[in-house]
């Protein structure tokens, strides 16, 4: 494993911040190109739906560098600077998806105990990208899939980062099958946020316990 760092923080400070329909960046190559087919090797192989916690997942060298970077402190910085947002103390919730079901996709907003959301996605490009299904879409209400501002195809270490808020609506086209998202949380430090915080804790000691899939 090579020392240098996978997440290129200086191209982030460099990106500009969008806001139709919301507030967001969204920068394609975040992770570095040459050290993208080392952390997509070392992700664990998830057989099932849902958002695992990192700490109930076997990473690889490479997966478990990224994962350190996300949770530092420069990546900390220049999110907190992009958006003009004390995150000082905000906790932090890493969680690993690998599979997308016929039910995934719908339009939502995030909960409201995630200040921040963060999506990484490591995905090769592929047809089913190419025809749109499976690209998360910034959408300008609740109703309309159809009515985006922006469509990211889940490929090649893209970031997209977006404070949430009640109009930060989004969702994509119906994927099935191997779809790998980091999503990382700067949470509030309310009731509810420490509530999804233990909830996920406790995934992550059943699934430690689950025999592998």
């Amino acid at each position: 494993m090579s020392d240098a760092s996978i997440l290129d923080i200086a191209g982030l400070a460099a990106t500009p911040v969008s806001h139709d329909p919301f507030p967001h960046v969204l920068m394609r190559g975040f992770v570095r190109p040459d050290r993208l087919t080392g952390v997509v090797g070392a992700l664990p192989p998830l057989g099932s739906r849902g958002s695992f916690p990192i700490e109930s997942v076997r990473l690889g060298n490479d997966a478990a560098q990224l994962m350190r970077e996300l949770k530092g402190e420069a990546f900390r910085a220049a999110i907190a600077a992009k958006f003009g947002l004390d995150l000082a103390d905000a906790p932090v919730m890493i969680t690993l998806r690998g599979q997308t079901g016929a039910k995934d996709g719908q339009i939502h907003c995030d909960s409201i105990a995630k200040r921040v959301t963060v999506l990484l996605y490591l995905n090769p490009a592929s047809e089913a990208w190419a025809r749109q299904d499976g690209c998360l879409r910034l959408l300008r209400g609740p109703d309309d899939l159809e009515n985006y501002a922006v469509e990211v195809p889940p490929v090649d270490g893209t970031l997209l980062v977006f404070p949430n808020g009640p109009t930060t609506w989004h969702g994509h086209r119906t994927f099935v099958g191997r779809r790998y998202t980091v999503q990382l949380n700067y949470m509030t430090t309310d009731a509810k946020a420490k509530y999804e915080m233990r909830r996920h804790r406790v995934s992550a000691l059943v699934k430690r316990l689950m025999p592998a899939a």
